[in-house]
């Protein structure tokens, strides 16, 4: 199994112990990701992608980080169980999620990321530099753009009901007959010259 590629994303700040993030291929076909580059006490070394230790709250059930004070879910006060130790005695805090099982396999990782690390921090001084590595966010979703959404302001207010479509008074059925002839008042005058005269007509 031979590592075919390394990818470096370097870290802006200088002067954190942190340099850079990492991934490595193996045989063009398995990709490990999030390794990281960090200063040690004896010069740069290459830790494995890691999480961080948890415990389930007694109460809920729910896991929290060992250092943990109170629950995520329901808010109760922990107390913190003994956390594990390492090899040297120190809090383990973190757990490896891949990790080589020889110091043959470790010793060929670190040589070949502290190589292309080393190529990186030249490369990033030339003009246009671009790293070689992204976070998986980044590059899914660098080139995206959600979406605008209008305010409540600018919304299109919704469009108003139809009116109510206007009935026509239906024409008798029938020959047409003309209407009566009312008799006069006592004005001299038709019952229909007033108000509402020719209505019927």
């Amino acid at each position: 199994m031979e590592i075919t590629e390394v990818r470096i994303k370097l870290m802006d700040d200088p002067g954190d112990r942190l340099k850079a993030f990492c991934s490595i291929t193996f045989d063009n076909c398995f990709v490990v990701r999030d390794l990281k580059i960090i200063e040690g006490a004896n010069g740069p070394f290459v830790a494995m992608p890691s999480r961080k230790l948890t415990a389930h709250c007694p109460k809920c059930r729910t896991k929290n980080h060992l250092r943990a004070q109170y629950c995520n879910q329901c808010g109760k006060r922990l107390d913190p169980p003994p956390a594990p130790k390492d090899a040297d005695g120190r809090l383990k805090l973190y757990a490896d999620i891949a990790h080589p099982i020889n110091s043959a396999c470790r010793e060929m990782i670190q040589k070949k990321v502290l190589a292309a690390f080393e190529e990186e921090k030249a490369r990033s001084k030339l003009p246009g530099y671009v790293p070689s590595y992204s976070d998986f966010d980044e590059a899914e979703y660098e080139d995206y753009i959600p979406p605008s959404r209008p305010s409540a302001a600018e919304a299109p207010a919704p469009p108003a009901p139809p009116a109510p479509p206007t009935q026509v008074p239906e024409k008798p059925h029938g020959p047409h007959t003309p209407p009566a002839k009312q008799p006069q008042g006592q004005h001299g005058s038709s019952q229909q010259d007033g108000f509402g005269a020719g209505v019927f007509q």
